[in-house]
């Protein structure tokens, strides 16, 4: 490469840096809003709120979609999701996707654990959420998630008051006792990403 193709690349690609930088800023303007649960790094506030830091983009575009369609509900998410564009949708679902997961500060039973990993390889849960729970596509990471948000999935899947999974997760769900439940979160929230 020439002195002059290497100046005019490195002209160019200084010439998309403001727009990457509005870019990002734009993004981190509509993300404001989810920071009072999700953190302004998508790190939750709370382990009753999901982490959507490190989560697949595509994860977090389908569930943004499903609740400004109406196959997921929440009284806080649904009105949230609404008004923004597929455009507004892909690029929050980037931003959270590239930002890194903090690991959890719950306090992880170490017998509950063991059980949960157990009741985690009896219901083949790695071949969707693939080993070490990193997910792909649309299936979730949940390794490192919230304790509390853990369960109230599994129980809102198991309840059949969240069905946006095509019945996979309901039909795994339905077969988990309260205790299984209990021992999954544990596992899950002790795994780290």
């Amino acid at each position: 490469m020439t002195l002059h193709a290497v100046f005019l690349a490195g002209a160019l690609l200084a010439g998309l840096a403001p727009a990457v930088a509005q870019d990002t800023e734009a993004v981190r303007a509509k993300t404001q809003v989810c920071a009072a649960c999700h953190g302004p790094d998508g790190n939750a506030v709370s382990a009753d709120f999901p982490s959507l830091a490190g989560q697949t983009w595509r994860y977090l575009y389908i569930q943004l979609k499903d609740y400004q369609e109406g196959r997921r509900s929440n009284p806080l998410m649904s009105p949230m999701a609404a008004n923004l564009t597929r455009e507004d949708m892909i690029a929050i679902a980037n931003f959270y996707a590239a930002q890194p997961l903090k690991p959890s500060t719950f306090k992880v039973d170490e017998a509950k654990a063991k059980l949960g990993k157990a009741k985690s390889e009896e219901t083949l849960c790695t071949m969707c959420h693939l080993g070490g729970f990193l997910g792909q596509n649309e299936i979730p990471r949940v390794a490192g998630q919230g304790y509390a948000y853990i369960v109230a999935q599994l129980k809102a899947f198991k309840d059949r008051t969240r069905t946006n999974d095509a019945g996979t997760m309901t039909s795994v769900a339905r077969t988990l006792g309260d205790a299984d439940i209990e021992n999954l979160g544990h596992y899950l929230t002790g795994l780290r990403p």
